[in-house]
């Protein structure tokens, strides 16, 4: 059989328009969209160990950026981005290793589980920290 006339018989892939949205896959693409901006807030907190090296003039500046309310809210969704990121991947684990939470209904569950937890320990990190 040649190419094209055997392509026209195969059937096509699910795409978006006829893909049915759940909380799992918003997960895998939030997890995918944590490990991204980790790199960010990773790249200001280096910046902010760097001034504290470099002078007291250099970290005065950089603990005014920080201290704004633009740079809580930055550090408050880093902190999301590191403890969803961390907790998903905890997920990850179990599911490679011994094969636990594979079913639909649980893995849902553990998403939004994971959701909550991310934000709500990253509210618990900034009460610590005295950020709010």
């Amino acid at each position: 059989m040649s190419g094209p006339q055997r392509a026209a018989t195969r059937p096509l892939s699910p795409h978006l328009q006829i893909w049915r949205y759940h909380v799992t896959m918003l997960a895998s693409i939030t997890h995918r969209i944590t490990g991204a901006a980790l790199y960010f807030g990773t790249f200001l907190i280096a910046a902010w160990l760097v001034a504290l090296a470099i002078s007291p003039d250099a970290f005065a500046a950089m603990q005014g950026i920080i201290t704004s309310i633009p740079g809580k809210v930055i550090l408050f969704l880093w902190a999301v981005a590191v403890l969803f990121h961390l907790f998903n991947g905890i997920r990850h684990l179990m599911w490679d290793g011994p094969g636990i939470g594979f079913s639909p209904k649980v893995a849902s569950n553990v998403s939004v589980f994971i959701y909550a937890l991310a934000i709500l320990g990253a509210v618990a990190l900034m009460f610590a920290a005295g950020a709010f």
